[in-house]
């Protein structure tokens, strides 16, 4: 107070009006103070103006830089910024026109445009107009706190002026337009012209029209209000008002205004572009799991694999195909396919080319929900695509035996005892039988019978190895399977499957699938760049390769099952494989030249079955539209063949070296080391006696001695040869060694089958036949069950009928042989159960 007492004392000695002048400034001075400490103290500092922008969204291009769709950060939005020289210039006058007249001509606020709000505000006695420039505007969406940016307040316009008139003396009119274009809020989700151009126009910015830039900027205003998807004419009246004000700032003249505004404007769904979905998802759990903290904040840019015209191009062949299948020509019925899948792969770098998961068809039968499911990732039953890796296992020149494409197996009804001692008889697609075929047709025209027998050949362990070792991620537990995984009897992916197919396509090397090519931040600093693998060791030897190529691409092999003109047949060297499950369930057909490797599925997400639809008429249409699209205009390039290869001529029939009565002789290509070695046996000479048909004897006269050609079938295959018109040759004790030698054994019934009585038929006419394969100087054949003695047969073709009774039972036989030896067949067992009347079957859960 004592410091204080002369300043008083001296102002008490002041004039009144001095007093009053000191009195005011001081009172200003501490208003001021105030004022400023109330609006400015924490204004932020216009060079954290980044912080505030939208940050930009990770996108995802096809190979070639075209966009497959945007990840949006859920807290934020859609945002691309572009550089101003690429905006239209129609969309930046609109922009000037509509929100800052005087934008060039200002330094950040614009006074007589403050100066009109006021007054309409003051007539309204509240806040109504505001009076922004695009400076403003700026700062309040990047500076501006985000609750503060909502109130309507003078401290927050003051806030706004002063750090407009900073952020104008620090940039140009240029940048600030620039920040305006990409970062204001356009609706849906959408920051920033160039996303709002993908939004309401499903284009980019660059490519607008003069209308379309009108209607786009009249939205910040009120995006909601003013949104064309939910209400085209709000947007539209909008339109209207946006191209006026252009007219009245002289960017346009009223024709052109009129003219614009009349223009009809396609709009887009208010969504971004989400091509190939399935594989679009495939990448963001890949992003997810590489890149988790920058997915939805970092803005990063990934170049994946795919080529987008491959994939418009599978999603074309598959919606057509299904589309045909479910409305076939003529009436027909419906075939019931609602699902398709394709994966297209670069044999050589395992780069994903094209990936269709499914297809968007909905014709009300189905749950359209099913759409959704990848199939290229769901596990399914691949049918007969895996007979080309049995038979390859089979052609391992390591072996001590390898077969070769002439190794013949005979196509009849064999059973073959499973893993669980369970008798397994495999079929035929259509129950036909072919009798005694090469290994190169029995491939082509996808036999079942030939290819069990080459898988109990190779093993059902060695072939899930070598699956595994191809890329097929789901077959894990071989006891699992057993001889049916060569028909389809294991789930498998079409990726992997497709993968394992690239093996033979790049000379028995495996290769693993890639989806991205490079991936960079927002600063453009490159995270990750795909680089070729080390070249992989092969899994199968190239020459073993070539020949199931080979097979696969002989249009002459697969005529008998497929026909001249099938859909496996692309015009240019290509090897393709089919395969169909036995309740129509799953088709499939995988198929490649050196350049590309394609596997298609067909069937239903939901595993109905489908009626009547096979590889080569389900998947093999798809397959065969897809190859010739996107190899139209590439020249053809052919399968290079190995060193180590040998062709020779064999007999068709035998696939042994031709005699003088083979009627038809073909070449074959066998490894070097494995050209067979014996003459053809399968076609003999017999003289006969013309006059009885049977063999002559030393009695029969010259003249009557005829020299003819036999064919000569295992015994195994008599049967089938009776049926399809095969002339036995004649038999006679001196010249049955001639015969084929063959080991004895039971050929019927089938293994640990269980026969029941029926009371629908007499019972004495519910027989089963013993058969046997004899050997060669058979006189007698003994059958005992039991060890009790039932039949003796004494001609050809040693069969022995037996009326079943109930009972489990062993079957044996004996050969008693011309030079007094005898043979033993390996007994076999089954079972004879009486008639269980459904009344007195047995509940669920309990046993008998």
């Amino acid at each position: 107070m004592k410091r204080l007492s002369p300043l008083i004392t001296r102002f008490r000695r002041l004039r009144r009006w001095q007093q009053i002048l000191i009195v005011a400034f001081t009172a200003l001075l501490i208003t001021f103070i105030g004022i400023y400490l109330w609006a400015f103290s924490d204004l932020p500092s216009i060079n954290d103006i980044s912080s505030g922008m939208a940050l930009p969204s990770t996108r995802i291009l096809d190979r070639n830089g075209r966009l497959l769709y945007e990840v949006i950060d859920p807290q934020g939005g859609r945002h691309t910024a572009i550089p101003l020289d690429q905006i239209p210039q129609s969309c930046k006058d609109a922009t000037i026109a509509t929100e800052d007249r005087n934008f060039y001509s200002t330094q950040g606020i614009d006074l007589e445009g403050i100066l009109r709000a006021l007054w309409i505000n003051l007539q309204g006695g509240e806040i109504r107009a505001g009076g922004s420039t695009i400076t403003q505007q700026v700062v309040r969406n990047l500076l501006i706190d985000p609750q503060q940016r909502a109130e309507r307040s003078l401290r927050r316009k003051l806030r706004e002026m002063v750090l407009a008139v900073q952020l104008a003396n620090s940039k140009t009119h240029d940048d600030i337009l620039a920040l305006y274009l990409n970062q204001t809020y356009y609706g849906n989700l959408s920051y920033g012209i160039d996303a709002a151009a993908q939004v309401y126009f499903n284009k980019n910015a660059p490519e607008l029209t003069l209308a379309e830039c009108a209607l786009i900027a009249g939205l910040p205003q009120t995006p909601a209000l003013y949104d064309p998807i939910t209400d085209p004419q709000a947007a539209k009246d909008r339109q209207r008002v946006v191209l006026d004000l252009m007219v009245v700032a002289g960017y346009l003249t009223q024709e052109q205004a009129d003219a614009a505004y009349n223009e009809k404007l396609q709009y887009g769904n208010g969504q971004f572009e989400f091509n190939a979905p399935h594989f679009v998802q495939m990448i963001w759990s890949q992003l997810e799991r590489d890149y988790p903290d920058v997915l939805y904040q970092g803005g990063l840019e990934v170049v994946t694999t795919l080529d987008l015209d491959w994939q418009r191009a599978a999603e074309a062949a598959a919606l057509r195909q299904v589309i045909a299948l479910n409305k076939p020509s003529g009436g027909k019925p419906s075939h019931n396919v609602h699902g398709a899948a394709l994966v297209a792969l670069d044999p050589k770098t395992g780069q994903v080319l094209a990936l269709l998961g499914n297809i968007d068809y909905d014709d009300g039968s189905q749950d359209k929900a099913a759409s959704a499911i990848n199939m290229a990732l769901a596990p399914r039953q691949p049918g007969s695509t895996l007979k080309p890796f049995t038979y390859a296992l089979t052609f391992d020149p390591t072996q001590a035996s390898p077969w070769t494409p002439a190794t013949m197996i005979l196509d009849v009804s064999t059973p073959f005892i499973t893993r669980q001692l369970e008798s397994y008889t495999p079929a035929n697609y259509g129950l036909v039988e072919h009798g005694p075929v090469l290994i190169r047709e029995a491939l082509a025209s996808s036999y079942n019978i030939p290819a069990v027998v080459a898988l109990q050949h190779v093993g059902v362990n060695n072939l899930v190895e070598l699956l595994h070792r191809l890329g097929v991620s789901t077959l894990t537990d071989p006891t699992k399977v057993d001889l049916s995984l060569t028909l389809g009897g294991g789930d498998v992916r079409l990726l992997d499957l497709t993968t394992a197919y690239a093996a033979l396509a790049n000379d028995g090397r495996p290769v693993t699938p890639s989806l991205i090519l490079r991936v960079s931040d927002k600063s453009g600093k490159v995270l990750y760049d795909w680089q070729p693998a080390p070249i992989s060791d092969r899994v199968l030897d190239p020459r073993v390769v070539y020949l199931i190529t080979d097979i696969l691409s002989d249009n002459e092999a697969r005529r008998p099952a497929f026909g001249d003109h099938s859909a496996l047949s692309i015009g240019r060297p290509a090897a393709a494989k089919t395969g169909t499950t036995t309740d129509f369930r799953d088709n499939w057909t995988v198929g490649y030249t050196p350049d590309v490797v394609v596997g298609v599925w067909a069937g239903n997400p939901d595993n109905t079955p489908m009626v009547d639809v096979s590889g080569v008429t389900g998947a093999g249409p798809i397959w065969n539209e897809f190859m010739r699209e996107v190899l139209k205009n590439k020249p053809e390039t052919p399968f290079q063949q190995p060193e180590g290869l040998a062709q020779a001529e064999i007999c068709a029939a035998s696939g042994q070296l031709p005699t003088q009565y083979c009627p038809q002789k073909k070449l074959e290509w066998f490894i070097a080391g494995t050209v067979p070695t014996d003459y053809d046996t399968m076609f003999q000479l017999f003289t006969i006696d013309r006059r009885s048909g049977l063999l002559a004897t030393e009695e029969t006269p010259a003249e009557d001695r005829v020299d003819r050609v036999f064919k000569v079938l295992p015994p195994e295959a008599r049967l089938w040869g009776l049926r399809h018109g095969v002339e036995p040759p004649p038999v006679s004790p001196d010249q049955v060694a001639s015969y084929p030698q063959t080991g004895f054994r039971l050929l019927t019934p089938d293994p640990y089958t269980i026969f029941q009585l029926t009371p629908l038929i007499p019972f004495e006419a519910q027989r089963i036949r013993f058969s046997v394969a004899v050997p060669a100087g058979t006189q007698r054949i003994e059958y005992r069950l039991n060890g009790d003695l039932i039949s003796e047969v004494t001609a050809d073709p040693w069969w022995a009928w037996w009326a079943i009774l109930p009972g489990d039972y062993t079957l044996t036989a004996r050969a008693y042989l011309s030079d007094g030896t005898t043979q033993d067949a390996a007994p076999l067992s089954f079972t004879v159960v009486s008639f269980v009347p459904p009344d007195s079957r047995p509940s669920s859960g309990t046993l008998p």
